[in-house]
């Protein structure tokens, strides 16, 4: 590749990094005769269709940003089936080798850097782009220690693509926000969680959360709070740890937004840069004086008349009217500007986006010419990250630009099981109903217990559910001999289940997958349509249930027999490029290590 021109104008010099979906080279500006770093993507993505057209869109909607703590994009474009993109050329190593050079930096360093990683992501979310990958990897250091976000756009096409084909995450264990190792909804603030983390390395020289696995990993931060940097190092000032374990919060509500680091940080700097214990002649903070200490002002007489009569100038008449009328008129242009252009008669018809991944329903409704305000909600009957519902309906003519609300999942409510042992199925019943949860299967069982009381229940007390979630108890019938050979069970209602959850919920109750049918529907494809026997009905252990799937007739297998369908599902076996199963995809941070090889010549790495 070295040596080649792209587009013309771009003279390849040598190889400089590699990573998982690029190869980055130093090139040449012919043009402007500037050194230039040139990123293309690896052959392995030329032949997705859906992945180039947004890795296009992406790295253009990045080339939009200019800020100085961001790694400006000057060009993309393609090359005889390279698809390349072109930034600015940053000579200096990344964060990560610095980490591993120097371990934990200095305080006033690691505020220096944080703030300018912080400015540059409040710049990049106020104009509504997300990084996903935020990691010491990813962040350049300047001659003179200033910090630049890197790799925005190929990081958001490679995010976004993978939600639309299957809902699992690409990024990096170590750094990931707990929504994003759930596979749940990304937003800024898992970019500002990810810095914690970042803060957190360079304040400590350790990692928050490590195992043995990455899926170790991840639980760890969905569960597990971070040991405070403190605890390694007694000198961090009680601001710049509670600010960063803030930012590390588990709730994406209660961390700050990017805008809020960088004043935090800023303040963190100006402190450290005033006290300076270990110098006798730096300025020093003056404790606050007393005020029993200090002369009272002389006043005159005209001064005590003026103070009693002159009123504070936000009590005039003259500014409050002022200030009610500030208000009506930008209630008025919101209100105005939220339905869309009235001075146009243009219309557009509002598409259905209802099921869909958030980041797909934005990008439709967006190429619909139509405006997007997100709001999440919980609905344990749609997985986290699709949209629930839409305002206006589809199918609605509305103005074009008109703002439309997609209310995304957040799944079910996340709550503890509480022991129901020892109440009476009645009490029990009640309770389950209360926690907004729904009464499974109810099974008896002889016991020493009274009988009509709960001796056990699945889920078990303590154990993480979420609301809407199917509770099966197990009810004492009392003390007997009696054998029964052939033992009834209650059929679980699986439909809407996808087949794997089917299976599994028929399996839990003893009976079995029989035949497998497809049928077309307009259920979510790979979901169950109906089942025979009939929910509630009750079969003896070790009956076969028969199931009928939902597929689009485009989509619909024709050679594949049942068994790869159940174990796959609808994924595409002639290419299979991605997870199909929903899990999490995770790339540990030891094999970003191996696949980005150090700059020859003490270089930087472009990532």
């Amino acid at each position: 590749m070295a040596q080649r021109i792209l587009g013309e104008r771009y003279e390849l010099e040598e190889k400089i990094g590699s990573g998982g979906m690029a190869e980055v080279y130093l090139a040449h500006d012919n043009l402007l005769d500037r050194r230039v770093a040139v990123k293309i993507l690896h052959e392995a993505y030329r032949a997705d269709a859906e992945f180039i057209e947004r890795f296009h869109r992406e790295a253009k909607a990045a080339a939009r940003l200019s800020h100085p703590n961001i790694v400006s994009i000057y060009d993309v474009g393609v090359d005889e089936d390279d698809h390349y993109i072109v930034m600015e050329y940053v000579q200096g190593n990344s964060l990560k080798d610095k980490l591993r050079e120097e371990g934990a930096l200095e305080i006033s360093d690691a505020a220096r850097i944080a703030k300018d990683i912080a400015d540059g992501l409040n710049h990049a979310h106020t104009n509504n782009l997300v990084h996903c990958d935020i990691k010491p990897h990813n962040i350049l250091l300047t001659s003179d220690g200033h910090a630049k976000i890197a790799d925005f756009g190929i990081a958001r096409a490679v995010t976004e693509s993978t939600m639309t084909y299957s809902g699992s995450v690409v990024g990096s264990v170590h750094y990931f926000s707990p929504e994003q190792a759930q596979g749940g909804t990304i937003t800024p603030k898992s970019d500002v969680y990810s810095l914690g983390v970042v803060m957190y390395e360079m304040l400590t020289g350790k990692l928050p959360f490590t195992g043995e696995n990455a899926v170790a990993i991840a639980m760890k931060h969905i569960e597990e709070e971070p040991t405070p940097p403190s605890a390694f190092r007694s000198q961090i000032p009680p601001m710049f740890e509670a600010i960063t374990l803030r930012a590390m919060s588990k709730a994406a509500e209660n961390r700050p937004s990017a805008f809020d680091l960088v004043q935090a940080l800023a303040n963190i700097e100006a402190s450290l840069s005033v006290i300076n214990p270990g110098d006798p002649d730096a300025t020093q903070l003056l404790p606050r004086s007393d005020s029993a200490n200090l002369s009272p002002r002389r006043t005159s007489a005209a001064d005590s008349y003026s103070d009693a009569n002159e009123k504070p100038f936000y009590k005039s008449k003259g500014f409050i009217f002022g200030m009610i009328m500030v208000l009506i008129l930008g209630f008025g242009v919101g209100t105005f500007m939220a339905f869309g252009k009235f001075w146009s008669s243009e219309e557009v018809t509002v598409p259905d986006v209802k099921g869909k991944q958030l980041a797909l329903a934005r990008q439709i409704l967006e190429d619909g010419r139509l405006r997007v305000n997100v709001a999440e909600t919980y609905d344990a009957s749609v997985p986290a990250g699709q949209v629930v519902s839409q305002d206006p309906d589809p199918g609605r003519s509305v103005k074009v630009d008109r703002l439309v609300t997609i209310y995304v999942s957040k799944g079910g409510e996340a709550i503890e099981m509480p022991d129901l042992v020892g109440l009476t199925k009645s009490a029990a019943t009640e309770r389950i109903q209360k926690l907004g949860l729904n009464l499974g299967s109810i099974y008896e069982k002889e016991s020493d217990s009274e009988p009509g009381t709960v001796v056990s229940h699945d889920p078990a007390a303590g154990t993480k559910i979420v609301r809407g979630q199917n509770i099966d108890l197990v009810v004492s019938r009392g003390g007997s001999s009696r054998e029964e050979k052939n033992e009834k069970v209650t059929v679980p209602d699986v439909r809407s289940a996808s087949l794997d959850v089917a299976r599994a919920s028929l399996e839990g109750r003893g009976l079995q997958v029989g035949s497998i049918s497809y049928q077309t529907s307009n259920q979510a494809e790979g979901t169950v349509v109906s089942q025979s026997p009939s929910p509630d009905t009750e079969v003896e252990q070790g009956e076969s249930i028969d199931l009928v799937i939902a597929s689009r007739e485009d989509n619909r297998p024709e050679t594949r027999d049942a068994e790869i369908y159940r174990e796959h599902g609808e994924q595409n076996y002639d290419e299979p490029t991605s997870p199909s199963n929903g899990e999490t995809v995770f790339t540990s941070e030891e094999n970003i290590d191996d696949d980005v090889p150090s700059r020859e010549g003490g270089g930087m790495k472009n990532r």
